[in-house]
């Protein structure tokens, strides 16, 4: 640790943590403390979440569309405090010859996670290629190479199920992008390991007419029924849906099981049903709110009379529940430490933080993880061939935002090659259109600026705000976010919220000065908007590239 705050601060968060490894976070915690929790339980873009229950042990998986590591692993032991442990696609996504270069919005969509006969499976869909799976019987440590279960263009949001004659199914839906069809739901049979579809997809539900756009179903059995739970509506303004029949082809009976009501809670959309050791039933969904993406939360489920799941707070008693922003925590039997996903990262290990991702998949040659001396080296690496900006460019190394309000601040040390010019790095806050402040070693040294790129997807050219010349290689750099209370409307009848960034500016660590516009942030294509570093240079083939050298990453209020 690098100064006194740091120091206390890991002190008082090791006071918290009855189990060892937690982090606590000072921007976002949903354990209030009392027994109680607020929503949502991830303040993080966790897309279509699942998670599943092995004994006392929660795990979930989301979606991690282009950004590699792929398919977090994040671990609970009561559905509300949650680490990330580890990553199913370490490597990247599959094909890699597709996915050297970025691939926005491709990739990991709505992956199921499930454990049979004591291994671990993963299912996800590839719109552009087909159903994909993934197994392993550590949860934290190397899983199979994936294969393909079903190829098909469109093919998504796969659930398996194992019956209780052994025989395998699986749920999925299909991309109107792709498969030129939408709001129906598929289910195929599967061999008996999962690996290959044996049988053709038949079309089990169609939504049309009273769920359009249904889709990321979840698959279970339970009391000799079926279920599907699905959503429906869209993502900011839909609903959950579930489907109950006597088969898994169907013939599939409806209802609407929890919509928005009269809450703040938009959506509510796809997620996962897990029961406790203690009996209870918990259901997992997330939140679209625009730039900070699709926020996890948590809530209570119950069982009619008649056989229907009735997901959150029913208060009128028609079976149609609605979201709620804080409950009592579930009964899981023990009371556990906070535990949040990892933020900060002082980089004194010799492996990447868990909570990074790059843009694509990534080259070893990118980095190092300099542990000796407590520092992350990024080398510089050449943008790809017909650069117009940041957004198309692999080797950035991005996490996910944490909070509604918080302020990110990194050291570091940049040394830029002599032989040529245009080799840049800094801080960057990424998303269609992104802002940072950046280090470039131009011809009068090295200058800070900071930038602005707005429709970065359209191929826009990025704008200099303000720029000035260094006098030193060490530099801090730190982005404010806040959310300003206000909204835009979007044409789907719902309201992103607005959030600003600052930027500022030190050489000593100590005082630090405003630089340049604020900055309203927006999401990335089916993603949250991202913060991090990078390190580049002009598209040239070279072996006497510079680095930068991140000292520490720190996420605060």
């Amino acid at each position: 640790m690098k100064n006194s705050l740091v120091t206390l601060l890991f002190i008082a968060s090791a006071a918290l943590c009855a189990m060892g490894n937690n982090y606590v976070s000072q921007v976002w915690c949903a354990d209030l403390g009392n027994g109680e929790y607020q929503n949502p339980i991830l303040y993080a873009d966790y897309s279509d979440p699942d998670v599943c229950r092995v004994g006392e042990d929660y795990y979930m998986t989301s979606s991690s569309f282009n950004c590699v590591p792929g398919l977090q692993i994040l671990h609970s032991r009561d559905l509300v405090n949650w680490q990330i442990v580890g990553a199913a696609l370490p490597w990247g996504n599959v094909p890699a010859d597709k996915y050297g270069s970025v691939q926005h919005g491709c990739g990991v969509w709505a992956p199921s996670i499930r454990y049979h006969n004591g291994l671990f499976y993963i299912f996800w869909g590839d719109p552009d290629v087909g159903v994909f799976m993934t197994c392993t019987a550590d949860v934290r440590g190397t899983w199979s190479e994936p294969v393909l279960v079903k190829e098909g263009r469109g093919y998504i949001d796969p659930t398996p199920l194992w019956d209780d004659d052994g025989r395998v199914y699986m749920v999925h839906g299909i991309a109107g992008s792709r498969g030129e069809l939408k709001s129906v739901l598929f289910v195929c049979e599967l061999s008996s390991d999962a690996a290959r579809a044996v049988t053709e997809s038949r079309i089990v539900f169609d939504g049309h007419e009273r769920h359009t756009t249904i889709e990321g179903p979840k698959f279970y059995k339970y009391n000799g029924y079926y279920y599907i739970f699905a959503p429906a509506g869209g993502v900011p303004t839909g609903w959950q849906t579930v489907l109950r029949g006597k088969s898994p082809y169907g013939p599939y009976e409806d209802r609407i099981v929890m919509s928005q009501g009269s809450t703040t809670i938009n959506g509510p959309h796809q997620g996962g049903w897990v029961d406790t050791p203690t009996g209870e039933h918990w259901f997992v969904h997330f939140q679209d709110v625009g730039a900070y993406g699709r926020l996890v939360h948590l809530q209570p489920m119950s069982w009619s009379a008649d056989g229907w799941p009735v997901i959150g707070r029913d208060t009128d008693g028609d079976g149609c529940g609605e979201p709620v922003a804080r409950f009592r925590k579930p009964d899981v039997g023990a009371v556990y430490a906070i535990n949040n996903p990892q933020e900060s990262d002082e980089f004194d290990t010799n492996r990447l933080g868990l909570q990074w991702q790059w843009h694509a998949n990534y080259d070893h040659r990118w980095h190092f993880c300099d542990a000796a001396n407590s520092r992350l080296r990024l080398y510089s690496f050449a943008v790809p061939e017909g650069y117009k900006n940041l957004y198309d460019v692999s080797n950035l190394l991005l996490q996910k935002t944490p909070a509604k309000d918080f302020t990110v601040t990194t050291k570091l040390t940049f040394s830029p090659s002599t032989k040529y010019k245009g080799e840049r790095t800094g801080l960057l806050v990424m998303g269609l259109d992104y802002a940072g402040l950046i280090l470039e070693n131009g011809a009068d040294g090295i200058t800070l600026s900071q930038v602005a790129c707005r429709k970065a997807d359209k191929g826009t050219p990025e704008r200099v705000v303000v720029s000035q010349l260094l006098s030193s290689q060490t530099v801090y750099l730190r982005a404010t976010f806040r959310d300003t209370g206000r909204k835009i409307l979007k044409s789907e009848g719902s309201a992103d919220m607005i959030v600003e960034v600052t930027f500022h500016y030190s050489l000593d660590g100590k005082k630090y000065m405003p630089i340049g516009d604020t900055f309203t942030l927006r999401e990335g294509k089916w993603i949250g908007a991202k913060v991090g570093t990078f390190c580049t240079r002009p598209c040239i083939k070279s072996n006497d590239g510079g680095w930068v050298d991140v000292d520490w990453w720190r996420v605060e209020p």
